[in-house]
């Protein structure tokens, strides 16, 4: 922990926290970045257990607290998905990320990187997709009206309310809500800790940090609409992708149908003895798997 590097960048309308691990291009370093996404209800801390080993391979390594969450700031409004990879895009910019970066995105950040690499295909290498339904997509279709995936993530159509319910049902209750995602969606309900789950909970009840959250389901409607028009007006996405799930998770049955759908070159892989948080559960078998996909897409 002691090689990251907490800053600040000011994007337009928005204060973006993130964590480096590495030389960034412009100061030395060899131009490989790798860009990691954290998910709902958590915060880059979510990478902590792999961005020191990914320093260690030679990686300028970037964790962003995407808009509205952690030490970011909580903007009224922009948290369809392509809103927020324009926040990410500019972070790039402001680091001097000249070369095309390795982009891995899990849970709702999974969303945000495939609109990322959709709206800037030319600046991702590879793109690593974990444990996420892409809205707009048949297998998004699927999981919201199927009676087992309903059971699994009925907090979509919860968050997903209008009128704040469910902020309001919620407020009180922060710690008993949030921690009973880590351990129900966990094959290992001990790998996100009462610790850890205490500092996400922390950040999710910062004034505003709830309302942000939530409001990442809320745009889901407009995701998708952005979805299916630019897989219409640009097609599927050309670099190689790989799909990780959790082998107790929901994920893997529809990934590589799903992820056929928007992109042209898919591996699925599985993270054994896994459920939802696979950076926290399995880090080092993550790892294995982001080694192995560089390698096998000409990365060092």
């Amino acid at each position: 922990m002691q090689e990251l590097h907490h800053d600040m960048f000011e994007g337009e309308g928005v204060r973006i926290h993130y964590v480096t691990a590495g030389t960034p291009p412009g100061n030395g370093g060899d131009g490989r970045t790798i860009m990691l996404l954290h998910g709902w209800p958590q915060t880059w801390w979510e990478w902590r257990l792999i961005m020191e080993p990914l320093r260690s391979d030679g990686w300028f390594v970037v964790a962003p607290d995407y808009r509205g969450a952690g030490g970011s700031s909580k903007p009224e409004g922009g948290y369809d998905k392509q809103t927020m990879a324009g926040d990410l895009r500019a972070l790039l910019d402001h680091l001097g990320v000249e070369n095309p970066i390795t982009l891995v995105g899990h849970d709702l950040g999974m969303l945000v990187a495939y609109a990322f690499a959709s709206l800037y295909p030319e600046d991702v290498e590879r793109l690593v997709l974990m444990e996420a339904p892409i809205p707009g997509t048949e297998a998004f279709q699927s999981v919201a009206t199927t009676r087992f995936s309903k059971a699994r993530l009925w907090h979509f159509h919860f968050h997903g309310a209008p009128d704040n319910v469910a902020e309001t049902l919620i407020a009180g209750s922060e710690f008993p809500y949030l921690r009973s995602f880590y351990v129900k969606l966990s094959a290992n309900p001990d790998a996100i800790s009462l610790s850890d789950a205490e500092r996400y909970v922390a950040d999710y009840t910062a004034p505003g940090a709830m309302r942000a959250g939530l409001e990442l389901f809320r745009a889901f409607e407009k995701d998708a609409d952005d979805n299916r028009r630019i897989l219409s007006e640009k097609g599927k996405l050309k670099m190689p992708v790989l799909g990780l799930g959790g082998t107790a998770s929901f994920y893997l049955p529809m990934a590589e149908e799903m992820l056929s759908e928007v992109a042209e070159t898919v591996t699925v892989r599985p993270i054994e003895n896994s459920g939802h948080w696979i950076a926290e559960e399995q880090p080092e078998t993550l790892l294995r798997r982001l080694r192995d996909f560089v390698q096998a897409t000409g990365g060092e």
